[in-house]
Parts: structure tokens; C-alpha cells; sequence
């Protein structure tokens, strides 16, 4: 648990040494290997760039296919129509190592680095490559509101893993539990849009993500969610590819669920540091931490909203054939599928 957050905290130093490690390559080497996907309506290119893997390019294409999965499982089809995804073999470390989301020429890139060393358990256990397929989804909004696009990405990539199999529920909200502690202001803290420390930035992005979500389940009886309010944006056209105001986003979603939880959210938090009571909401929503997982109390007053929240709501498509239990996971004790990937 503690490695997956510190990773967020090198991502950004490490994307500054991908570029030189990408600029150092010679034009003259032999061509990347490639293979073009398309997922939920969409063209995915994956590139493979000159260097050493331990992996097959089957596995490697593989995990990029999953991640695709699960971003088009929560957005009800993937929220763009094409993106380039180029991986870039790194001589050191392990597992993952970074990833980046980036325009380009008007064309998305995401750039993730993989270690030579990476197994195929590596890429099982990886969040990076979805998070990155996250970023997709949400217009660019200006710098102040960076807090956002992160923490969205930190909120929704283990939902998004969890209704296709790939995370156990526990897992989610184990990782919550643990997380967003770090988004909770500090002395002198001036609101989300004034105060940019790396746990305002992920966690408290990802904070704001959970109270919204809470919230407009309990207004609409569960039948909308935070879910919604983002699928609802990425139809109104807000994907990276468009620079919004950020109150344009957050109406778009509002539209689509009815209410106007994100817009009065964001009233409260941009210029205030909110504190909510954890441990309370905890209670309420029946998560009970118990060593390195939860308990989910399906008596507590608001278990219904977990349920909810981490509920299967579609078929991602026939790109995505999925059978069986992913290994390691756990039984499915709230009604979400635990299936895995068939390659």
C-alpha cells in the first residue's frame, strides 16, 4: 500500500528523466514493435520502443488492453477516439516506473516507463497505466485546478479496476482509508485551487471525488453517481483533447445527474479548507478497516452508496472477452464481478 503512494510522489521526477532517456535514442534503430486496438469506440496505438523487456509483447499488450477495459467499463466506452500509447523500456528499477499524458501535434500520447525487469505480476498489480487513461477523460483545465485532473485519475482508476475484475472492493477502499488522510488540509491551507502540495493535489482531489459521489447518491436514492457526473462530461465533449473552464466541467456533470453537488462542492472547497470527519464517514458507509483490508458492514446506514458506487453498470465490448477469477482477489462480497482478462 505504502509503494503505490509514493509512486505518485516520483511520477513527476520521473517523467522529467524519461525525457532524456527518449531523447538519447537514434533515429536510425530498428522500427518499435506496434499494434493498433480499438476499445469502446475507439483507436488505441501502442508502440513498444527500441530496448530491452523481460515481458512478451503479448503480455505488454495485454495490460494496455485491460487498462483500456476498465477506463471504457466507467465510462460507458472509451472517452476518446484515439490515443498513441508509447512504452518505453527502462535499464533499471522494477515493475512500472512513470507515466505521462500528453498533447501532442493534436494527437494524445501517453508515455509510461516499464523496467526491463517488470513481470507479468507487475503489470497485473499496475494502476499507472490506467490512471493515465483516466486523464483522457477530463477537459484541460488551467493550473490552479490541477487538484481535479489528479484527483480524479486517484479516485476513479481503482473503481474503474474493480468493475472489471482486475481489484477486489476491499482493495478500493482499503487504499481509501489509507490515502485520503493525505488530502486532509493542513494549518494555513487556502482551499484546493490556492494550496498545491502533492496530498492536496491527489488526495484531496481524490477527497473532493468521494464526498461528490456520497453526495449524489444519497440526493438521487443511488440512482445517479459521481459515475454519471463524469460519463456526463466526456458526452458533452470535455475530454483532453479541449482546454474548459473548470465551472464548465463541473455544470456539465451536474446536468447529467440532476443535481448540483459538483458545482456547490467546489464552492465550499476552492477557497476553504474542509475538514470532514473520516473516521465518521467511515462508519456511516460501513467500511471497517481490519488489518490490511476491510469489513463491509451492509447494516451501516449508507452501505447501499458502496454498493452502488463499485456496481458492474456495463459491457465494455467484445475487445475486452473476460473469463474467470483474476488471481489473488478476493471473493466478491459486495455483487461485483471478479473476472480476468482472456489472452
Amino acid at each position: 500500500m505504502q509503494f503505490r503512494i509514493w509512486k505518485f510522489a516520483v511520477a513527476i521526477v520521473a517523467a522529467t528523466c524519461f525525457l532524456s532517456v527518449t531523447a538519447q535514442l537514434s533515429p536510425s534503430e530498428t522500427p518499435a514493435p506496434t499494434e493498433s486496438m480499438s476499445i469502446g469506440g475507439a483507436t488505441i496505438n501502442v508502440e513498444i520502443e527500441p530496448g530491452d523487456l523481460g515481458l512478451s509483447r503479448t503480455r505488454v499488450f495485454a495490460w494496455v488492453r485491460r487498462s483500456a477495459c476498465a477506463v471504457t467499463e466507467y465510462y460507458a466506452g472509451f472517452p476518446v477516439r484515439k490515443v498513441d500509447v508509447k512504452i518505453v523500456p527502462i535499464d533499471e528499477g522494477k515493475g512500472v516506473l512513470f507515466g505521462r499524458t500528453i498533447l501532442v501535434d493534436q494527437t494524445l500520447v501517453i508515455r509510461v516507463g516499464l523496467s526491463r525487469f517488470a513481470t507479468e505480476s507487475s503489470l497485473l498489480d499496475d494502476w499507472v497505466m490506467t490512471h493515465e487513461m483516466v486523464h483522457l477523460a477530463l477537459p484541460s483545465v488551467p493550473n490552479e485546478h490541477h487538484w481535479i485532473e489528479e484527483g480524479i485519475a486517484t479516485y476513479v482508476e481503482p473503481i474503474a479496476r474493480a468493475q472489471v475484475g482486475d481489484l477486489s472492493p476491499e482493495t478500493v477502499w482499503r487504499e481509501l482509508v489509507d490515502g485520503l488522510p493525505k488530502g486532509l488540509p493542513a494549518p494555513g491551507d487556502q482551499g484546493l485551487d490556492n494550496t498545491h502540495t502533492w496530498g492536496r493535489t491527489y488526495w484531496g482531489g481524490a477527497l473532493f471525488c468521494l464526498m461528490a459521489d456520497i453526495e449524489i447518491h444519497q440526493r438521487t436514492n443511488n440512482r445517479y453517481g459521481l459515475q454519471d457526473a463524469l460519463q456526463g462530461i466526456v458526452r458533452a465533449g470535455g475530454n483532453m483533447e479541449h482546454d474548459w473552464p473548470l465551472t464548465r466541467a463541473l455544470k456539465a456533470g451536474d446536468d447529467a445527474t440532476g443535481v448540483s453537488v459538483l458545482m456547490e462542492l467546489y464552492d465550499q472547497m476552492k477557497a476553504t479548507p474542509v475538514t470532514p470527519d473520516l473516521a465518521a464517514l467511515w462508519h456511516q458507509l460501513g467500511i471497517r478497516p481490519s488489518g490490511d483490508s476491510v469489513v463491509f458492514d451492509q447494516n451501516a446506514p449508507l452501505a447501499s452508496v458502496v454498493r452502488s458506487i463499485m456496481a458492474k453498470r456495463s459491457d465494455p465490448g467484445s475487445a475486452c472477452v473476460q473469463v474467470g477469477a483474476h488471481p489473488g482477489s478476493t471473493a466478491d462480497s459486495m455483487g461485483v464481478l471478479e473476472i480476468e482478462d482472456a489472452f
